[in-house]
């Protein structure tokens, strides 16, 4: 529920790599953490919302070699597409930034300094997998082979996705080379090493604190009980990145970049606020002794980096650690892997060519809780969930009401409800609805509202005010009834404006008032004069899912 005093949060997103465009199983992430931001922006909070685009490592300077362009060209392109496909899906960054920054290198050089004075880092040679033909060393997931602990094959060199275990491309059976297909060889090479198992205790600490949910929790037990390993935070030229300080060809691995983005994101916004009324200060959010509130959202599959070594790298850095880390699942759809074959690997462009953003933010809260289990997107249970209760419920509330008002009171709703009972109902379903939001639980929360719509449904059926409206004598009554119901579909929309901010806005507008906040469901409009309704949704039509399909093959 809104706390008294406003809470200060800083939330980000894991940044999108820029070699590939947005679809819809990045989107599951970026719609998750927006509807959660907009819910505490909503209810008073002052919440902030970084990302950025992660722009460096060995695929994106291969990919940018294969264009014939700069990696820096490269890199710019997609910083451009993603912040427009962000902004047609209605997620609403507060600043989205590129790992390719002056900030970025000042911060992970600094970082990097701070951990080699508190001697964090030393140097070790070790032997590399190396491609002779394309010469040059390869990074653990440019190796391909079976896993040794499963014997999965066709598995990445750092870790398996069938059996999630961690190793070393060397251990990999059978490896070859994802760039020329030859057998690699192993090669002597010097890299930078952190020591992660000084931070074994502090860790537990940390987790055991609940910075993390229970699934995850277990997990890393698992992890704690093998040892935790110093972690190589270097790679060898050629490669797109930072080149680490005082050495000749090592650069900063990109795992070790990338999560600094956040703060990098953080500190532009920081600047560019400088000498205005909003001036954000960065040491207020990342000082060790910080008392705001700093939550990643993150994929399971990059568990490993965020809630081991990004915690453990900000602490032997003097800053403070997360308050949160926030893990979903995949995305499946019809049950089974997105596949472009079967046209289901779906771009978040080719989905805006078909459909309406807001049937995707509303099905994804549908399927949304807080733990880390996959969620399907069945397309034809996408048709019926949309049609049934964004247009048949919740759009049809106000489409039944607005009518009468308009045409026979001029606009005008009653003075008075005509249900205060019922009402009071609705605005106390608000703090359930909050905590669900609060904890990540959106399909309870759009459950609860459903079922508010379903009451303000049966409300309307109940009085019939088309009946009433054919006699004259009853027409005070039909306005209050109706009154009544726009009343009711209001406070459904401030329930539902984290997860349609689009239509919302539509609805503020149809209702002639300024932007709702939460604490406004708790007092009714009354005797104000609205606009005339114009459909705010439409029905999804099933040869727009087809249509899609089919130009994603």
């Amino acid at each position: 529920m809104p706390h008294a005093e406003p809470r200060k949060l800083l939330v980000t997103s894991a940044l999108p790599y820029a070699s590939g465009p947005i679809h819809l199983g990045h989107l599951v992430e970026y719609i998750q953490t927006d509807i959660w931001v907009r819910f505490q922006k909503l209810i008073g909070n002052d919440c902030l919302f970084v990302c950025a685009s992660d722009a460096h490592g060995t695929p994106i300077m291969l990919r940018a070699r294969q264009e014939n362009i700069e990696p820096e060209l490269l890199v710019e392109q997609y910083r451009k597409e993603f912040i427009q496909d962000f902004a047609e899906f209605r997620i609403q960054f507060d600043n989205f930034h590129t790992t390719h920054s002056t900030e970025n290198r000042a911060l992970v050089e600094k970082i990097y300094r701070r951990l080699d004075e508190r001697g964090l880092i030393y140097r070790k040679t070790i032997l590399q997998a190396y491609d002779e033909q394309a010469g040059m060393f390869l990074p653990d997931r440019f190796v391909r082979g079976t896993c040794p602990s499963c014997g999965a094959k066709d598995q990445y060199g750092d870790n398996c996705e069938v059996c999630s275990a961690t190793y070393t491309p060397d251990n990999l059976i059978d490896p070859v080379s994802a760039i020329s297909g030859t057998t690699p060889v192993q090669k002597e090479s010097e890299h930078y090493f952190f020591k992660l198992g000084a931070f074994e205790e502090s860790l537990k600490q940390w987790i055991s604190a609940g910075h993390v949910g229970e699934s995850v929790r277990r997990k890393l037990d698992e992890w704690f009980q093998t040892g935790l390993r110093d972690w190589d935070i270097s790679r060898d030229e050629p490669y797109f990145g930072f080149r680490i300080p005082d050495s000749d060809n090592k650069y900063f691995y990109v795992w070790l970049d990338a999560p600094v983005g956040y703060l990098a994101s953080f500190l532009n916004l920081c600047e560019s606020t400088r000498g205005k009324d909003m001036g954000l200060d960065f040491d207020q959010y990342f000082d060790e002794k910080s008392s705001t509130e700093l939550y990643h959202f993150i994929g399971k599959d990059i568990v490993y980096f965020h809630t081991l070594f990004w915690p453990a790298v900000l602490e032997g850095a003097g800053f403070r650690k997360p308050s949160g880390v926030f893990t979903h699942g995949f995305l499946t759809v019809n049950g089974q892997k997105m596949s472009k074959s079967r046209g289901t690997f779906i771009a978040a462009a080719t989905y805006l060519k078909h459909l309406d953003p807001e049937y995707l933010r509303y099905y994804y809260a549908f399927k949304l809780g807080s733990g880390i289990d996959d969620i399907d997107l069945n397309l034809e249970d996408f048709v019926a969930r949309t049609n049934s209760d964004l247009v048949g419920k919740l759009v049809n509330i106000a489409s039944r009401n607005a009518g009468f008002i308009t045409k026979r009171f001029a606009g005008r709703l009653a003075d008075q409800l005509d249900d205060e009972v019922l009402y009071a109902e609705f605005v106390d379903a608000g703090e359930r609805i909050a905590d669900h939001y609060e904890q990540r639980e959106f399909g309870r929360a759009m459950r609860a509202i459903m079922k508010l719509a379903d009451s303000a449904n049966r409300y309307i059926d109940e009085h019939k005010p088309w009946v009433l409206a054919k006699d004259e004598t009853n027409l005070p009554k039909v306005q209050a009834i109706c009154t009544q119901g726009l009343n009711l579909f209001r406070v459904l929309m401030i329930y539902l404006k984290p997860v349609l901010p689009g239509t919302a806005a539509k609805a503020e507008s149809f209702l002639a008032e300024g932007e709702w906040t939460w604490i406004d469901r708790e007092y009714p409009l009354l005797g104000a004069t609205i606009n005339s309704f114009s459909p705010l949704l439409t029905r999804v039509d099933p040869k727009a899912i087809e249509d899609m399909v089919e130009a994603s093959r």
